[in-house]
């Protein structure tokens, strides 16, 4: 099967970036600031950005464009014989069906938001109404699955790498005419004060564990996301500084995400820490409360849905580039078998709150939790330290030489020699330290 290629860089860095920017960039991001000190944590998250982010993606596209394969090829093509590393492309892709089976749902609620804003039917709206109803939430599942697939049906250029340009080029533009809106809320400013000057004294360990595990999380390395996109990539670019690019845009969409929500809610008098509530119930309230509100609510929710599909569409391509590598599928057959697959794993998620209750850990916990704990609490995180270890050991892995060697490929930023500590025992140290604090923190019961 003759291997795709992208149509120019400009796609790389908007597909690459729209597969870390999503729901979490936009929801999350605000949340965990909020209840981490605003400033401070947002501070401490770029640093984190950079020290453990940018390596941990170079590695990545690394792996993908010297393999030129999917992730349960890529390990096959460059580990030594005998080894073992290519177990970690099949969780690999585990973990990207895994993160479909709730992803797609979450996007399915959000074009449900979006279109009752357009069609004028925001009484109707409710958190817990919406996700407690089976008939919404399956025909708004099989719609973001469906319209998904129909995207990838088409050749690479054409199809995913088209849409996406035009549709992170639209969230950039939809997310800063709505920051400028939220900006002239009476009370902004002190929305602003809380997010953007650090309050040195709130920094603990709780908040420094919570900037790492968003900076991390937040660019979905350690699943092969990035790896896909590196096997389309040509050798004229070296890979950190297509790194920089990349997380530059993800950085830029939190950040003016919180120029959204925080003086929205501080405006407003609403909780920053509000959980799901934050993006649905208490953004609704906002935009049901002002002059033009259906139209800005309309915009807000698009914005989210271009968000949530820029993840689904590229994590799905990840998935369909896999699946066709095993079976040499074309892509129509593929996308047919990926897509029937990922819909009625999903169903899980989308009856979860009704039908299909099921309480893995705590009585509140539902089939989201479950899967969220599978994907972001166990497979992202080692899947990361794996392709660390991988990349920087001479003599279990591909090795640090052979790794530097392809990461400097091209014109841009290089990979020197004196950062090899940060590499090999940094970004992996500290990918434990996440894991250890998400295991011994979370909620079983």
């Amino acid at each position: 099967m003759e291997r795709e290629r992208l149509g120019s860089r400009l796609g790389f860095i908007l597909l690459s970036a729209g597969c870390a920017i999503g729901c979490g960039n936009v929801w999350k991001f605000p949340w965990v600031a909020g209840e981490s000190g605003g400033g401070a944590f947002v501070l401490l998250y770029i640093l984190c950005l950079l020290i453990l982010g940018l390596p941990a993606m170079t590695m990545e596209f690394a792996l993908g464009r010297a393999s030129q394969a999917s992730p349960v090829r890529m390990y096959q093509k460059l580990e030594k014989k005998g080894q073992k590393w290519h177990l970690h492309g099949y969780v690999a892709l585990l973990g990207n069906v895994c993160l479909m089976a709730f992803y797609t749902v979450v996007t399915g609620w959000l074009i449900y938001y979006f279109v009752s804003f357009v069609t004028g039917k925001t009484q109707e709206l409710g958190f817990e109404r919406m996700i407690s109803n089976p008939a919404i939430n399956v025909t708004y599942l099989a719609i973001a699955v469906v319209l998904g697939f129909v995207i990838l049906t088409f050749q690479l250029q054409g199809g995913l790498e088209r849409i996406t340009k035009y549709m992170m080029c639209l969230l950039i533009i939809l997310m800063l005419a709505l920051a400028v809106k939220s900006g002239t809320y009476e009370g902004a400013a002190q929305g602003y004060k809380f997010y953007l000057i650090p309050d040195f004294s709130k920094i603990n360990l709780k908040v420094v564990a919570a900037a790492m595990n968003q900076a991390f999380f937040t660019l979905s390395v350690g699943m092969g996301g990035m790896a896909i996109f590196g096997s389309y990539l040509g050798d004229d670019r070296s890979l950190l500084g297509e790194s920089v690019h990349v997380i530059a845009l993800d950085t830029l969409v939190a950040i003016v995400a919180g120029l959204i929500i925080f003086p929205s809610c501080y405006a407003f008098d609403l909780k920053v820490t509000a959980g799901p509530a934050l993006l649905f119930d208490t953004m609704a309230t906002v935009f049901t409360n002002i002059a033009g509100g259906r139209v800005w609510g309309s915009l807000f929710f698009l914005f989210m849905v271009f968000a949530a599909f820029s993840t689904e569409l590229t994590v799905c391509e990840n998935i369909l580039a896999c699946v066709r590598e095993m079976t040499g599928f074309s892509r129509k057959k593929g996308c047919l078998l990926c897509g029937t697959i990922i819909f009625l794993l999903s169903l899980t998620t989308a009856l979860g709150f009704s039908v299909l209750s099921f309480h893995p850990f705590t009585p509140s916990s539902t089939w989201l939790d479950f899967w969220d704990f599978l994907v972001s609490t166990n497979i992202l995180p080692l899947g990361a330290m794996i392709i660390a270890l991988f990349c920087t050991s001479r003599r279990f892995g591909w090795g640090w030489e052979k790794f530097m060697a392809e990461a400097n490929k091209g014109e841009g930023l290089k990979v020197k020699n004196w950062m090899r500590p940060i590499f090999a025992y940094v970004v992996p140290g500290c990918i434990l330290v996440i894991y250890i604090v998400g295991m011994v923190t979370f909620e079983w019961r």
